[in-house]
């Protein structure tokens, strides 16, 4: 009633910024956390996996590589789905993929049958959430978008908090098998928060104005939508973040997965060595909501990119200072500054790249940088742990990692200073925190009309949802720009 359903933003649907947001919000939250955390999480069973299938470590740790493999390396196909059926119906069947392969992994035979079932099914149900809820989020928040971003991201280090204990629990009374069992029945919830992905509605128009734009729809059909949009790599700001995003995520992931064995190679028992990834996550947590109230400051938010780089610098410097800890206080200091600089990396990270390519071309943007994001992925942390068995120092483990995660800021940055020209002065740069993507189109159809209804209109230029107070200046800028949008689709 009111509106035609959509799900892919069309001109004139303003982003809410609140209302039906927030539920998106928590439906954001939840995925994002069994997406980053459950390859973690289910490393609590590889002990028992190890003397039920006598195998090594080594085998066991191909189940995380693989889930992470999947949640990274799918997004191309996750972002055709969504531009052909949209995002609820992709996330519902993915929630019941993620369930499904847990479900049948707790029956597994060999080891064999875990990668497939807990690696490949699960990982590409857990990816078929992910993406679409950060697409939806995009869709729904504008002006709060850091802010929402930061307060989805915490969803990582609240579900580690609450999956790793969750897991050592179910092991301890129910086994390995029917600890899987219990995961998949709860990995069902996807399916509940993807059916919070309500698609926006076209406002309902006065029928006045019904009457008078249809030649105006007529004369101007709506382009076919792209399942795969490839003219991101035209703008030299996603290249240049996409190829600092791949370096970044060579050394980003190192830390977490060394500093419990750093303390161990220290001489410390493991329950006070298991603590300092229970501090990072701790740390982590308050960090990433705290990061979007300050991306989106209105000094702050046109130079989220400066933030950004910021951010890495810090984590890639705290990595190479942390491997000179010598005791257990200094790998307390060195998780409490990683987990701030972690956090802020999670949570400004899919915020520059909205900030980048925009709301319509964000869906393919994400599955593209995801890809490439996969192959640094599978390579990093193999990587540091033959740097680990040719030299047995976890100082030069995470020395490597801070150089990784230090040159990509500095490609970022150079790369942002050198090769991206300014376009847009700064009114320019004002209208785009207040106008997204799908308005400037609105409005651009909306300016045909205008002489034939100059006289109904609002002399502030209030009128359906959009921008008030807009001058003659400032309209003309938008107009060009919806243009050059248009001539470059």
């Amino acid at each position: 009633m009111g509106g035609a359903v959509v799900d892919d933003m069309p001109p004139g649907v303003k982003a809410p910024d609140g209302g039906w947001g927030w539920a998106v919000l928590v439906g954001c939250f939840v995925i994002t956390g069994f997406s980053y955390a459950f390859p973690k999480a289910v490393s609590v069973f590889f002990k028992e996996l190890i003397r039920e299938f006598d195998v090594g470590y080594s085998d066991t740790a191909w189940i995380s590589s693989i889930l992470l493999a999947m949640l990274y390396g799918t997004g191309p196909l996750c972002s055709v789905l969504v531009n052909k059926f949209g995002c609820r119906p992709v996330m519902m069947v993915g929630g019941l993929f993620a369930s499904l392969g847990m479900i049948l992994a707790s029956f597994a035979t060999s080891i064999i049958h875990i990668y497939f079932c807990t690696g490949v099914i699960t990982g590409l149900g857990l990816a078929l959430n992910f993406q679409p809820s950060l697409i939806m989020l995009n869709r729904y928040f504008s002006e709060k978008r850091p802010l929402a971003n930061g307060l989805a991201a915490a969803g990582s280090p609240v579900a580690l908090c609450c999956l790793s204990p969750l897991g050592q629990i179910l092991q301890y009374h129910y086994g390995w098998r029917g600890g899987f069992l219990i995961l998949g029945g709860m990995l069902l919830n996807c399916c509940a928060c993807g059916a919070l992905m309500r698609p926006l509605l076209i406002p309902k128009r006065p029928q006045e104005l019904d009457k008078s734009t249809p030649r105006a729809a007529e004369k101007k059909p709506q382009p076919k939508k792209k399942l795969l949009d490839f003219s991101v790599f035209k703008d030299r700001g996603f290249v240049i973040y996409t190829i600092a995003a791949s370096i970044m995520v060579l050394g980003l992931f190192v830390p977490p997965v060394f500093v419990v064995n750093y303390a161990k190679g220290l001489g410390y028992e493991d329950t006070k060595s298991a603590l300092l990834l229970t501090i990072l996550g701790f740390v982590d947590m308050f960090a990433r909501p705290a990061s979007g109230l300050i991306a989106g400051m209105k000094v702050v938010r046109p130079r989220s990119v400066y933030l950004f780089c910021f951010a890495i610098i810090f984590n890639g410097c705290t990595d190479i200072i942390g491997s000179q800890a010598k005791d257990y206080g200094g790998l307390v200091v060195f998780c409490i500054f990683f987990g701030m600089s972690y956090g802020m990396v999670g949570a400004l990270q899919f915020e520059v790249l909205m900030a980048l390519v925009g709301t319509e071309k964000f869906s393919s943007a994400i599955g593209l940088v995801l890809l490439m994001e996969a192959m640094a992925v599978l390579v990093g942390p193999p990587g540091a742990g033959l740097l680990l068995d040719a030299t047995h120092q976890y100082m030069y483990v995470f020395l490597l990692a801070g150089c990784e995660v230090t040159l990509s800021a500095v490609v970022i940055t150079l790369g942002n200073f050198l090769c991206i020209k300014r376009k847009r002065p700064d009114l320019e740069d004002k209208l785009e925190m207040a106008v997204t993507a799908a308005e400037k189109e609105g409005l651009n159809c909306g300016a045909e009309g205008e002489d034939d209804n100059e006289g109904e209109k609002d002399p502030k230029g209030k009128e359906n949802g959009n921008i008030g107070a807009v001058n003659a200046e400032e309209m003309m800028i938008v107009e060009e720009m919806g243009k050059e949008g248009r001539k470059e689709e």
